[in-house]
């Protein structure tokens, strides 16, 4: 049977007729009647895609019938319609899951009508959801996500399959820029708790002061300005993965209050008594060296033992050998795309030029560098000339890139002469060494 499939369930033949005449106007619509809840029961197999359903049927009442079809269709939107006026009745039928309650009067085919329009743009915006959902975690498988082929990477791919076969937490540690997001994404898009939500927390933006309120929620007046409940990062997770990032940040006392959340499994509202349980998948992720901060009495050695799961060490992009190139191409692949550009590639020198340098901003800086560069070319090919290092100061620029000593000691002597207008004299007494070698350097043009 195609289109949209109602089953009606109404013991007065007249009435049902009625309501099944009044749906069929629908072309979409394909209406099944029953005058009894065993003659629905036998049909359940049909998956219909709704079901109205009246409350005082010759055979079982409507809460017994409605559990029955729980049992085998848990999902599938229910409307009760019925001459019962108990608010009692109604409140408990949609406490139980009915989509909806109608009473048998005048308005009853326009409210069913309405009701039924409601329930389908419901289960389209649902579908849509489940599908952008699908999407997402394809986006997140981890070749798509984690771009590279190293063998450092390969170890972390390693780990994040370990990781989603089970709910064991996971600390994810790396220099900024190397992707721990992308990581814990990975993670929860392919694992069972897919479907749920993935809440990212960043604990190093959120003021101390706030951080219980984000974290575990507040009542309605439980501090000044809360004039509404506030449902908790921990709550929004619930089924699925909660990620805090930059763990370290935390300070002490709500340290202490995330360890007790962990430990029972539950959070109690800031200004509120109720214990709300939890089931949500733990991530978190530093830059910093927590063990060291634990020596140092700035982390909680109970919390850090309970947070630290499976530990998941992300490589820098320096010690990812040929995954420069690899993610260069992937950034030049995606920004042309986004900007309707035509296909660019990287020169020979271009890429050498990326080899060598030690990317202390990581993945993050690499893209920036690709982009820009893609701006500077002449849009058909990158040139060596048109990448640029620029995102720390000059003082260090000299140690970003794999240069022999002879190479670093140019580059230093160069530094020293610039930053001294060319002054020979100057610049050898600053670096201890004889004029003479900077003389000669200039002669032989290594300056």
């Amino acid at each position: 049977m195609n289109g949209f499939q109602i089953f009606i369930v109404e013991d007065d033949p007249w009435y049902g007729q009625i309501l099944e005449y009044h749906l069929g106007l629908n072309p979409d619509y394909q209406v099944k009647r029953f005058e009894t809840g065993k003659e629905l029961i036998k049909h359940l197999h049909l998956k219909p895609d709704l079901i109205t359903l009246d409350f005082s049927l010759p055979d079982m009442e409507g809460d017994d019938l409605f559990k029955k079809i729980r049992d085998v269709l848990p999902d599938l939107p229910v409307i009760v319609i019925s001459s019962q006026e108990n608010i009692a009745i109604a409140v408990k039928m949609l406490k139980m899951g009915a989509s909806d309650y109608l009473l048998k009067d005048d308005s009853t085919k326009d409210l069913l009508w309405n009701s039924v329009i409601r329930i389908r743009e419901n289960q389209s915006l649902k579908m849509e959801v489940e599908s952008l959902k699908e999407e997402l975690g394809q986006k997140f498988t981890f070749q798509k996500s984690i771009i590279g082929n190293s063998s450092s990477l390969q170890k972390v791919f390693t780990l994040i399959e370990k990781a989603v076969k089970t709910n064991i937490n996971v600390s994810i540690s790396g220099e900024t820029g190397t992707g721990k997001e992308v990581v814990a994404k990975a993670i929860h898009y392919n694992s069972k708790r897919k479907k749920k939500n993935f809440v990212a927390v960043n604990m190093a933006a959120i003021p101390k002061e706030l951080i219980e309120s984000e974290l575990f929620g507040h009542e309605k007046g439980a501090f000044t300005g809360a004039l509404t409940r506030k449902i908790g990062k921990f709550e929004e997770a619930e089924g699925g993965t909660i990620f805090l990032d930059e763990i370290a940040e935390l300070d002490l006392n709500n340290q202490s209050k995330l360890l007790r959340v962990l430990q029972e499994r539950e959070v109690t509202r800031v200004g509120g008594n109720e214990k709300v349980k939890l089931d949500v998948r733990l991530i978190v992720a530093t830059h910093q060296n927590l063990a060291e901060k634990v020596k140092s009495n700035e982390f909680r050695e109970d919390l850090f033992y309970r947070i630290m799961g499976l530990p998941i060490s992300l490589p820098p992009l320096r010690e990812r050998d040929n995954d420069v190139l690899i993610l260069a191409k992937f950034f030049i692949d995606e920004f042309t795309k986004d900007n309707q550009m035509a296909p660019i590639s990287l020169s020979k020198e271009a890429k050498a030029k990326l080899l060598k340098y030690q990317y202390p901003g990581n993945v993050r800086e690499l893209k920036a560098i690709i982009e820009l560069a893609i701006v500077m070319s002449n849009e058909k090919e990158i040139m060596a000339d048109d990448i640029s290092f620029n995102n720390i100061t000059k003082e260090d620029m000299f140690l970003l890139e794999q240069k022999s000593l002879k190479e670093h000691t140019k580059d230093i002597i160069k530094y020293y002469l610039e930053k001294n207008d060319n002054d020979v004299l100057i610049t050898a007494k600053q670096l201890d060494i004889g004029k003479s070698t900077i003389y000669k350097m200039i002669k032989e043009g290594d300056l």
